[in-house]
């Protein structure tokens, strides 16, 4: 009975200024920034706007890094990310090289002038930032997918060219197995229930290798996994310092032989050991912004706020009970009470197959509003459809003079809550309860309920008939619903 649901739950993200300060702190773009804040006319570069080998331990000493091999390797990653990112322009060395003196190379002379990003990451908006900083991530996960650079070298023919068949690199695999990860480790994140701190990476590792179907994973199985674990270890050293992931690595320790990897961790060992990850708030945002790009659903607390009831309603409908809370209340919150209450219950009336749900979530909207959405809640007292969900309204809120609904009124909510707790959660155990509720309190109620004219009454007699914890009031459940069915238009 469900509709479209969404692909992934709600996350709640940090605002823009919060997401936005954090790019500006986070390691690898604030080095790119103070790189090309010390950039000039005098700045040498190569032919594809590296930093020419001699200006590296001057880029590295200006960064406060080491003066050796790790320190000059730092800040030649950092220039790279400020070229990509627009905080340094490089024209073409061959256009400038003519004319300059004292250079061995003509061709690795280029002109750095401050690019026009620079200027947006002080002056700019958190919009503007984030989107430099988007421009970065996408940098450094075509960083991370790359090759490893000693396979890269042994890769190179006579010809300069890389031969990627010898290199065993595909490029296009390799992201999307990244893209994978960063996907399910967001999905471990903003799933309702979802346990708080870092996922262990032999987890992350098996949920992309080992079958969901799989008992227990052989041999060959446990062995991917444990090449996963190790490059995925490569590349969130690579992703950490954009600030997408706080990361801590494997333990050096478990690979005692040169070269070994390690084997899967059994239960009595320190899973800590093998590597924990999770994405910070900024890597939610970036994530997400991936996803989006991607044409994938997902949906980000307060996307409906600005938007009318009926969006609302059908936006929350699959929503964690936390998530659809929240969203209500920024939804609220931006209305006058008592017309919101009117436009909630406008936007819940209809026949049509998401109509008991958006009933459903009304009702809990409702709850949200407070005494003053009792005017517009009895002008309903009288509707077929909101007549039931009105009158449970006004008595929760310990409203008096409530008129008795007529027979029909209760049979038609009955079937219409029903409904719309099959759409949400399908056949839980807690539906069980409601339905031997029903028929506890209402002698003869299968002989009134196929009766009902409600677009679901066969389908939620059938589902009665499954779920009923009786054998005989099961069987009247399914007679009832053949009844309804026969009646046409069920």
């Amino acid at each position: 009975m469900s509709g479209d649901r969404p692909t992934l739950p709600p996350v709640r993200l940090h605002s823009d200024a919060e997401l936005a300060r954090a790019a500006l702190t986070s390691p690898l773009l604030a080095r790119a920034a103070r790189l090309a804040r010390w950039a000039g006319p005098a700045t040498r570069v190569g032919a594809g706007g590296e930093l020419a080998d001699e200006q590296l331990p001057e880029a590295a000493a200006h960064l406060g890094l080491p003066a050796d091999e790790d320190g000059a390797a730092e800040a030649s990653e950092a220039w790279r990310l400020a070229v990509d990112t627009g905080l340094v322009e490089v024209t073409d060395p061959a256009e400038d090289a003519e004319g300059v003196e004292g250079v061995e190379d003509p061709e690795a002379v280029g002109t750095v002038t401050a690019g026009e990003n620079l200027a947006l990451l002080t002056s700019g908006s958190p919009q503007d930032v984030l989107a430099i900083w988007l421009d970065a991530f996408d940098a450094v996960f075509t960083d991370a997918t790359a090759p490893v650079l000693d396979d890269l070298a042994e890769a190179i023919g006579a010809d300069g060219q890389i031969d990627l068949e010898a290199l065993d690199w595909d490029p296009e695999a390799e992201a999307e197995f990244l893209e994978g990860v960063l996907g399910n480790l967001y999905l471990l994140t903003v799933s309702d229930g979802a346990a708080e701190g870092p996922v262990p990476l032999p987890a992350l590792a098996a949920s992309m290798i080992v079958p969901d179907d799989m008992g227990e994973p052989t041999d060959d199985v446990l062995e991917q996994v444990s090449d996963a674990m190790m490059q995925l270890d490569d590349q969130f050293r690579v992703l950490e310092p954009i600030g997408l992931v706080a990361y801590q690595p494997v333990d050096e320790a478990l690979m005692a032989e040169e070269g070994a990897e390690p084997e899967a961790p059994v239960d009595d060992e320190d899973v800590t050991r093998y590597g924990m990850v999770r994405l910070t708030p900024l890597g939610l945002y970036g994530v997400r912004a991936r996803m989006l790009e991607a044409g994938v659903d997902a949906p980000a607390v307060g996307d409906l706020a600005d938007k009318g009831a009926e969006a609302l309603l059908d936006g929350i409908a699959y929503f964690p009970e936390a998530s659809a809370g929240a969203e209500t209340q920024l939804w609220l919150a931006r209305r006058e009470p008592a017309a919101a209450a009117r436009e909630l219950l406008a936007a819940a009336r209809g026949t049509d197959r998401g109509a008991p749900l958006r009933r459903l979530r009304s009702q809990q909207a409702l709850s949200l509003v407070g005494p003053e959405a009792e005017d517009a809640v009895r002008e309903v007292l009288d509707n077929a459809e909101l007549g039931g969900l009105a009158r449970v309204w006004l008595a929760e809120h310990g409203a008096s003079d409530v008129p008795p609904p007529p027979e029909s009124m209760i049979f038609w909510l009955a079937i219409d809550t029903i409904a719309a707790q099959l759409d949400a959660d399908g056949e839980p155990d807690e539906l069980q309860g409601l339905v031997a509720g029903l028929t506890g309190r209402h002698s003869g109620f299968f002989d009134a309920a196929w009766r009902v004219d409600h677009p679901a009454t066969a389908d939620v007699l059938e589902a009665m008939g499954r779920l009923h914890p009786d054998k005989k009031a099961a069987k009247e459940a399914r007679k009832a619903a053949f009844k309804a069915r026969s009646r046409g238009g069920n």
